[in-house]
């Protein structure tokens, strides 16, 4: 039996795509469930566009989702080399096999010729292609044109009959030959055209199943009619189907973040995305939705794929990040979170001036007493900022509703004799002294707890009251009662 070999060819004209990460996914989760080999191939034959920056960028998404690859940058491997750029002396000696061979030709028409063509056959009704005249060159005639002349080379194409992708997700899709015309391989600047440097180092690399996004199903009868010519054997092929927006129109900006960068920024957790993007377009059955990793591989086959599209649906994926950041190791989220405390600049001093070890210990209960009540890294920030600064706002709505009534006042005063005495400074002994003092005083105790919330954290919702009373210390609640006393005027 072949080895499985499957690839990503990303260009580096851009950050990492969702639908990109999606199809790198499904890449290595066919490689991880078949015992098969991940390459990473970068295509950046399009020097205009491609940048060091975003095959960075690629590399960072990538690893950070977890997507790690058997072979490709980094990593070498006996098929290298992995950029496109560097295999150009390939591409150019096959063109010329090709041409030598008489399955390929020089082709000198002028832009304008090819126009002024195209526009010929509209008038007639006809198909815009390429009349082929120049196939009627000797490679002599080609020889003399090509040192007074830009040329590029295209591959003659059969005229009659079909080429049949066999796709291993939608069945035989038929493709009429005669929707073709003679199609460039080699450019004027002498780079190779996409489909053909894709075919050379899809054969070369030795890669067993091509598995991509639908929108290249039409390359793929001319990648297979360049094989043909080439007499190289057949990959198989899988189209994975387009991700489109909710209301079904082209994924973009508008719809959410876009690039797994963005998602990361957002405070989105790998484990997440990856448990989303599994489920653009596959289906474990039995509608299983959170699924760790090993689930997924375990779970994963092509004939799960779906053709239709995938629907993005970003409340899905915070819902599934929300339910990580619940789940995973208390550790792991504190690791993940402490960036995003970093890069807060009201909270980044104070960040600095705890030592490593009171920080982790810290941030340890932090995190868990709020990851119950948020989706995102980032929310976890906003959530628990005044666990670490005093000069909060207060919410304006809460200040309305509770620091306006004239027994207000008199209640603070009580919470903060209670809370000054009280031994020990533990949240159950917290609560049922405040309980108390809600029998004492003949009121509900909501009339104890909300204001007693808003004085400490300047909010009305939030973590279970008593833990955080406990957690800040008797001298800093204290003190944060007393501020609310001095800042509001009770009626």
């Amino acid at each position: 039996m072949t080895d499985i070999r499957v690839r990503f060819a990303p260009s580096p004209t851009g950050e990492l795509h969702i639908g990109g990460a999606r199809t790198a996914l499904f890449n290595w989760l066919f490689a991880r469930n078949r015992g098969g080999k991940m390459v990473l191939r970068i295509d950046d034959t399009d020097k205009q566009r491609s940048s060091p920056e975003f095959l960075n960028s690629i590399i960072t998404s990538m690893k950070w989702l977890g997507l790690d690859w058997d072979e490709g940058p980094e990593r070498g491997g006996d098929y290298g080399p992995y950029l496109q750029s560097e295999r150009l002396d390939l591409h150019r000696a096959e063109a010329q096999k090709l041409v030598n061979e008489g399955k390929a030709y020089y082709c000198f028409c002028t832009a304008e010729e090819l126009t002024a063509e195209k526009e010929n056959k509209r008038l007639q009704g006809l198909p815009p292609r390429y009349s082929g005249k120049c196939r009627y060159l000797s490679l002599e005639e080609s020889e003399d044109k090509k040192a007074a002349n830009s040329f590029v080379i295209r591959l003659l194409v059969p005229e009659e009959g079909e080429t049949v992708v066999e796709d291993l997700i939608r069945g035989p899709v038929v493709f009429e030959n005669k929707i073709f015309d003679d199609f460039i391989i080699m450019k004027s600047d002498g780079l190779p055209t996409y489909n053909f440097a894709s075919v050379i180092d899809d054969y070369k690399m030795e890669i067993t199943h091509v598995i991509r996004a639908e929108e290249h199903l039409s390359n793929t009868p001319r990648q297979q009619i360049i094989a043909r010519q080439l007499e190289y054997k057949l990959p198989l092929y899988a189209h994975v189907p387009m991700i489109l927006a909710p209301d079904h129109s082209k994924l973009s900006k508008r719809h959410g973040a876009t690039s797994v960068q963005e998602y990361r920024e957002m405070g989105i957790l790998p484990e997440a995305l990856i448990n989303y993007l599994a489920l653009l377009g596959w289906s474990p059955g039995e509608d299983r939705e959170i699924m760790n990793i090993d689930e997924i591989i375990d779970s994963f086959s092509l004939e799960k794929v779906s053709k239709n599209p995938a629907i993005y649906d970003l409340k899905k994926l915070i819902w599934l990040n929300g339910h990580y950041l619940r789940t995973i190791d208390l550790r792991t989220v504190v690791q993940r979170v402490l960036p995003f405390f970093k890069d807060n600049e009201h909270l980044s001093k104070t960040m600095n001036s705890y030592q490593e070890v009171f920080l982790n210990e810290t941030m340890e209960k932090v995190v868990d007493l709020v990851r119950d009540r948020v989706k995102t890294l980032r929310e976890v920030v906003e959530a628990s900022d005044y666990f670490f600064q005093d000069d909060f706002s207060y919410d304006e709505k809460g200040v309305e509703k509770h620091f306006r009534k004239k027994s207000t006042g008199d209640i603070l005063n009580q919470i903060f004799n209670t809370l000054e005495t009280v031994e020990p400074f533990q949240a159950s002994r917290i609560k049922e002294e405040l309980e108390k003092l809600s029998q004492r005083l003949n009121v509900p105790l909501a009339q104890i707890n909300l204001p007693t919330r808003l004085a400490i954290t300047g909010r009305t919702m939030g973590p279970e009251l008593f833990d955080i009373i406990s957690f800040l210390g008797r001298d800093r609640v204290l003190e944060r009662l007393k501020r609310a006393k001095e800042l509001f005027t009770f009626a």
